[in-house]
């Protein structure tokens, strides 16, 4: 088993300058772990970063087929943990070892994604325009265009994605795949998992020679603001609650240089189902949505925490067919007593609501989350009632029934922004239902047809973003290789001869996927 020395990495080095110990809890049982783990001072956070920024400029220098062996092998060292390591993750998330070995193949197959990326040339951008020194009235100069990391990158860890979200996730992934250092705050909820992974990216920048500070590590709580406001730190990546995402926003934009936070924060992921759907299928799609709504224990950022149906006698009874199953499906323990907690303050909001009906669920009580389930009136919607706006994180959702297809319209175009989206329906719906498409797309990032929203594929097109508060910026995404956007800048060279200009815009260069000549595509450069 491996050691747990609760220190935190900074500069290739282990670093426990302060005095402040915490640890780690047994989600199921509340006992605290047998481990130490070492609040990191300010001064740590300062070192931290400076590390970061240090290894920053020979990293980015790095020919990006240097990087991508650095991400296989971070991703080799992940797929080598072993069951001490599962049992790890497995006590201090209280999540099945079936999950967490799902979610290890995930975290390292988004670092050979990345690294997959970086040899394919794509993410440079690469753009070219052609001196034409015989254009009147004026002779335009040679432009060539590539894109660059921004610079060091703070990392927040997730509580609900131990390993997708956290230590080696998407946004450490997509950040070192861009060329910027990270450093990387570890979730106090899952402090020894962190240091297992953190160990297995030391090991892999070892291997790879890459360079001291291209990863570090730091715990503790209200380290946060200081490593938000380092002047080394050029981007943040976050997932979380909207009021940690927001603070973080505010800070980094309070700068004397702000910075943009890339943070996904909240969503309740509505799911429209259509009349013909309930006349085909209305059993199966009540038995598939109970099951997305309780999928471990509703903790997941596109748990679909509303339901919308048009009034009819069918989608009474479906509303009465999932009310029978969520009264049905067992209590489970959730991450930690803090999202517990949360839990219940979200349910209780929703039961004292005068226009809020409670349908299915046992008390939350106990250690463990009682399923809910609730109807709501359509006025909240239409009138712009914050209740339910707010994203309740556990296995809870809320029906609501609106008059037809107009106040279907009214009642969606209420809502803020939302990751997700979910239309059920056959054929027939989706001809007369036309106008729901592009209603969606000014709401969320992903719309889906016939499925739910609870899985995000790790490839090319997926989209895990939206419009706010789903994220801080909608133009990104956090899962898929259009994260790596959100840690470059483009930066232009004007009449640079060949031998002078970075590879990517050399002439003849394989790995340009599109060249710009006189704005069309063109190969003619290759």
């Amino acid at each position: 088993m491996s050691r747990i020395l609760g220190h935190n990495y900074i500069g290739g080095q282990r670093s426990a300058a302060g005095a402040v110990k915490l640890q780690s809890v047994d989600a199921s049982t509340g006992e605290a772990l047998p481990h130490d783990f070492y609040q990191a001072t300010l001064e740590e956070v300062d070192a931290a970063a400076k590390a970061a920024a240090a290894a920053y400029p020979a990293y980015r220098s790095l020919s990006a087929e240097r990087r991508a062996q650095f991400l296989d092998a971070i991703a080799d060292e992940l797929d080598a943990l072993g069951d001490d390591f599962v049992a790890v993750v497995c006590s201090e998330t209280a999540l099945p070892a079936g999950r967490i070995q799902g979610e290890r193949g995930r975290t390292s197959g988004q670092m050979r994604l990345f690294a997959k990326v970086l040899r394919r040339g794509d993410f440079y951008g690469a753009r070219i325009d052609r001196a034409l020194p015989e254009r009147t009235p004026l002779p335009r100069p040679d432009l060539r265009q590539y894109r660059i990391g921004l610079g060091p990158v703070a990392v927040f860890g997730a509580s609900n994605f131990p390993l997708a979200f956290s230590t080696a996730g998407g946004d450490t992934a997509s950040a070192l795949a861009a060329g910027c250092p990270v450093v990387f705050k570890a979730h106090s909820g899952h402090m020894a998992t962190a240091e297992w992974v953190a160990n297995a990216v030391i090991r892999a920048a070892e291997k790879t020679a890459m360079p001291a500070g291209v990863f570090n590590m730091i715990y503790g709580g209200g380290v946060g603001e200081a490593l938000v406001k380092h002047p080394a730190i050029q981007a943040v990546g976050f997932t979380g609650s909207l009021k940690g995402g927001r603070a973080l926003c505010d800070m980094a934009a309070a700068r004397a240089q702000p910075i943009p936070v890339f943070a996904e924060m909240s969503s309740i992921n509505p799911v429209i189902v259509l009349p013909q759907a309930l006349e085909a299928r209305a059993e199966s799609v009540a038995r598939d949505l109970t099951a997305s709504v309780v999928q471990g224990c509703g903790q997941f950022c596109t748990n679909p925490g509303l339901v919308i149906g048009i009034r009819s006698p069918q989608f009474s009874g479906f509303v009465q067919q999932v009310a029978g199953l969520m009264g049905d499906q067992p209590a489970q323990t959730m991450l930690n007593s803090g999202t517990l907690s949360s839990y219940g303050k979200g349910l209780q909001k929703l039961l004292v609501h005068p226009k809020i009906e409670h349908l299915a669920g046992s008390p939350q009580q106990g250690n463990q989350a009682q399923p809910q389930l609730f109807k709501a009136d359509v006025s909240l919607l239409l009138d712009g009632d914050e209740v339910l706006q707010e994203e309740v994180f556990g296995p809870t959702t809320v029906f609501v029934e609106v008059a037809d297809q107009a106040q279907l319209n009214a009642a969606l175009n209420g809502l803020h922004g939302q990751l997700t989206a979910t239309i059920i329906g056959e054929p027939a719906d989706f001809e007369q239902f036309g106008e729901l498409t592009p209603l969606l797309e000014q709401k969320v990032g992903r719309i889906l047809l016939n499925g739910y929203p609870t899985g995000v594929e790790v490839c090319d097109s997926m989209v895990h973003g939206g419009p706010y508060p789903a994220t801080s910026d909608a133009r990104g995404t956090s899962v898929g290789t259009l994260a790596i956007d959100r840690f470059l800048r483009p930066v232009c060279f004007q009449n640079y001869p060949d031998s002078l200009l970075p590879e990517a815009l050399k002439n003849g260069n394989p790995l340009h996927i599109q060249r710009l000549v006189d704005g069309k595509p063109s190969r003619d450069a290759l």
